[in-house]
């Protein structure tokens, strides 16, 4: 055999294992942690709650509508984020449990920006590109005030669908709030506004289009026309924020004890309302 022959075929041997090389480095990197195609639903509590304010939530969610609980966040005092759990891939409807641990700061300018590091960490860890959220009570106003600031920027992960428990978008009953004592104009804005809704007013525009929202707040039905801490006025003023900027608008309206503020977070009626909105038919 020829040192010519053997060279050619070490030529050739050479080229055929560039030409692999080039063909696998030119194909995109499979990312172990890539969620880009799921929807994780993120759940934010109210003031003073924690755990015990979305975990039924959560178990009806997982026993009866096909999601999984992938991972719990906790975020501190100083606004650092912690992830535990586990998300694997092509999880069905992957939530996310939210923990403010200073569950009591109610500086909507800095939770919300905790909020920000959160939605960052989600999409730096595991390429979100969509979300949904559940919150009840102070947590509406804390998302609110993040989609306001953030939602419109597109190099962010983009709200898809919002629901809404017991919502004090408008003020909360003997703080600046009073029963009985709002209403709405003729085109549909509250007659009297407090200082959060306000902002959220004349910063609107932020709020990204194209989401569906399900609104529910509680009415016990003994005159107060409340779920004892928001009135009806109050937490149903989100539409005329919103007006314009969303794809979908419904509200529920849950009667009775079962509609008292912190029982709406524990309402199987509630759990069932909420899956059908997020996932029915998927």
């Amino acid at each position: 055999m020829s040192w010519t022959f053997i060279g050619i075929v070490t030529i050739f041997i050479i080229l055929i294992c560039f030409l692999i090389k080039f063909l696998a480095w030119g194909r995109p990197t499979n990312q172990v942690n890539d969620r880009s195609e799921s929807i994780p639903t993120l759940y934010m509590h109210g003031y003073g709650a924690g755990v015990r304010s979305s975990n039924g939530m959560i178990a009806y969610a997982s026993n009866h509508q096909g999601a999984t609980k992938v991972l719990t966040a906790r975020i501190d005092s100083a606004g650092h984020v912690t992830l535990s759990g586990n998300w694997p891939k092509g999880t069905r409807h992957p939530l996310i449990q939210v923990l403010q641990m200073d569950n009591t700061y109610y500086n909507y300018h800095v939770t919300s920006k905790w909020f920000y590091n959160l939605i960052i960490l989600l999409q730096r860890r595991y390429h979100i590109r969509r979300y949904n959220t559940v919150s009840h009570s102070m947590g509406n106003i804390t998302t609110m005030f993040y989609q306001v600031k953030y939602g419109h920027n597109t190099k962010l992960p983009k709200l898809n669908k919002q629901v809404n428990l017991a919502g004090h978008f408008d003020g909360i009953i003997g703080i600046d709030d009073k029963v009985n004592r709002n209403y709405f104009l003729q085109d549909g804005k509250p007659r009297y506004i407090n200082s959060y809704y306000k902002y959220l007013l004349n910063h609107r525009n932020g709020y990204p289009s194209g989401v569906k929202i399900l609104n529910i707040f509680g009415n016990l039905e003994n005159g107060s026309n409340s779920d004892g801490d928001v009135t009806n006025i109050s937490a149903r003023s989100l539409k005329y924020l919103l007006r314009d900027k969303y794809t979908s608008y419904q509200e529920i309206e849950i009667k009775g004890k079962g509609g008292q503020h912190s029982q709406l977070h524990e309402n199987p009626q509630v759990d069932y309302y909420i899956g059908n909105f997020l996932w029915k038919n998927k």
